[in-house]
């Protein structure tokens, strides 16, 4: 049975002591990985008596909410994970999107049957520059700290100033702030909503193996929820009618993300033509479930025309670039006789470059006899370069090894992909049936129309059978459709995705790591590349001239034995 996220809110009352009690290997049993964004622990102590100040300046009844913390479920496979990746991930996550700084700790319970996050978050941000408010004339503070105008309202019956009451000096700094007022987003119903779709895609991203998923459904998405059908259920038959008109708008989304209409597009038309007029049917009409269905029907049409749109621009782009690239391939079968001689005229050099003689191997037949008799000293000298070059190599190869040595202790290691970069081809592959699949519906769709267009031409007493024959193949048609968007659907159910949005969220991130990894692979190859072939140059040099040596020996035995011929 599939899981689905399980996340909990809780208000802290104890900042500090919550933090000590999460990150404290004493306290947990299986603590794994801690990681603060702001990992100083003054800013969370300042971060309290902030929010204890003002909440005493309000006067509200009570406990002061220093902080709020999320509780994040995880998959058990994550404990395969990199704890410290991890938590980074889910971490920065939250950072990026809301800018507040966060104290995470990654936590098994006692009988590891529950990996989870404890993941506390600041409600205020720290001011760039702390902003502060000096005394003009002399302050007075009773005992509950308001302010009053005298020194008389602070002295006691003997005159003086009693015991809790202060006074600030003129000049003084009498308040200092350094963090903003709270963000009013955490307080909000839908923060909850908002942070489970957030970590359920980040979750499923980084899930390996697709029964680890976890499934949510978005109520602020293009979507629209079905209802469950219970036991006896007197209404069952409408239910089910009501379910099935819910699933052909989401079909009918489905398709359109993977046609390329803006989900912005998608959202707007659900806003304005769903739940607008739902709630103007219900404010003129009653509640009346019937209605609803007509709704949604005439929500569909208007979807469909977007997404006839998209497939048009996209099939024209297709033809542009099939046209463009039979042009290319034509203009040189049509190019006239002159430019085809001019560009050949043009394509040969005007300065030929200077062809180097190589030397045929020597005929010892034609030496002469004075050439004979200065072998001999040549061939010491021949033995003393052969030395010297042996050894100027042995110290080549010293040097380069040495080197080589150094450049590995120094070579950062090569980029591995992430989880979410690994997925990418898998990813693209879905992309492309899914692509697929939708040129095939639109294809079908257009055949469809032509029918239509012929059935309406159609007219007169004689040409009744054609009508008939035209109408059923169009039934047929809307059919085949029918089945055609269903099984688009039903393409990324079979790679566990709840939808074909939540799979265009998790490639679109995949593509992005894809590449982020491919440009630093590149990077790291262009930088040490060169340096992990040096190595085999060497080899390859210390080869050749292991073969001149040879081959010069080789002459000087050959020689050797010419000159013991002649002298007999």
């Amino acid at each position: 049975m599939r899981r689905n996220s399980f996340i909990e809110m809780a208000k802290l009352h104890d900042l500090s002591g919550r933090i000590t009690y999460i990150s404290s290997h004493a306290k947990q049993e299986h603590l794994y990985e801690v990681y603060a964004t702001e990992p100083d622990r003054a800013f969370w102590r300042e971060l309290a008596k902030c929010n204890q100040e003002e909440f005493e300046k309000s006067g509200t009844n009570g406990k002061c909410i220093e902080a709020r913390e999320l509780m994040i479920a995880l998959p058990e496979s994550f404990i395969n994970h990199d704890h410290d990746e991890l938590l980074k991930r889910m971490v920065d996550g939250f950072k990026d999107r809301y800018g507040v700084e966060c104290f995470a700790a990654l936590h098994h319970n006692k009988r590891k049957t529950n990996l989870h996050i404890h993941m506390i978050f600041a409600e205020r941000k720290r001011l760039d520059q702390p902003e502060e408010k000096t005394a003009t004339r002399n302050m007075f503070y009773d005992e509950q700290g308001r302010h009053v105008r005298t020194k008389k309202e602070i002295l006691g019956g003997d005159g003086n100033i009693r015991k809790g009451c202060k006074i600030i000096k003129k000049g003084e700094a009498y308040e200092r702030r350094i963090f903003t007022v709270k963000d009013g987003r955490f307080k909000q119903e839908s923060f909850l909503d908002e942070i489970k779709v957030l970590y359920t895609d980040l979750i499923n991203q980084m899930v390996i193996d697709d029964k680890d998923r976890l499934g949510i459904f978005d109520k602020n998405g293009p979507y629209l929820a079905t209802k469950k059908v219970g036991k006896n259920n007197p209404k069952a038959e409408a239910i089910k009618a009501d379910n099935e008109i819910r699933m052909e708008w989401n079909r009918t989304v489905d398709r359109a993300i993977v046609s390329g209409v803006a989900e912005a597009e998608i959202l707007e038309l659900k806003k304005t033509e769903i739940t607008d007029r739902v709630k103007e049917s219900v404010e003129q009409n009653g509640k009346k479930p019937e209605l609803f269905g007509d709704i949604v029907r005439a929500a569909i049409l208007l979807l469909e025309l977007l997404i006839a749109k998209a497939m048009q621009k996209v099939m024209e782009m297709v033809e542009k670039a099939i046209s463009k690239t039979a042009g290319i391939e034509e203009t040189p079968k049509e190019m006239p006789k002159e430019s085809a001689s001019h560009i050949q005229a043009e394509d040969k050099p005007t300065h030929q470059p200077e062809i180097k003689q190589i030397p045929f191997p020597f005929d010892h037949y034609r030496k002469s006899e004075t050439q004979n008799k200065t072998e001999q000293p040549r061939q010491k000298d021949d033995a003393t370069a052969t030395k010297s070059v042996v050894e100027q190599m042995k110290a080549e190869q010293k040097s380069v090894s040495a080197e080589t040595k150094q450049s590995e202790t120094e070579r950062l290691p090569k980029p591995q992909p992430s989880v979410l970069a690994a997925k990418y081809p898998r990813l693209k592959e879905i992309d492309d049936k899914l692509k697929e699949q939708n040129r095939a519906i639109f294809e079908r769709e257009q055949k469809r129309d032509k029918l239509k267009k012929e059935q309406s031409e159609c007219t007169g007493i004689f040409k009744g059978g054609r009508r008939k024959e035209l109408q059923q193949e169009i039934d047929r048609n809307d059919r085949q459709i029918s089945n055609m968007k269903k099984h688009l659907s039903s393409i990324v159910r079979e790679y566990k995705f709840d939808s074909v949005q939540a799979f265009n969220k998790e490639l679109n991130a995949s593509k992005r790591e894809y590449f982020d990894y491919k440009a630093a692979r590149a990077e790291w190859d262009k930088t040490y590349g060169d340096k992990a072939a040096v190595p085999a140059s060497i080899k390859e040099r210390l080869r050749q001239k292991d073969q001149i040596v040879k081959a010069r020996e080789a002459d000087r035995v050959y020689q050797a034995r010419r000159n013991d011929k002649g002298a007999r």
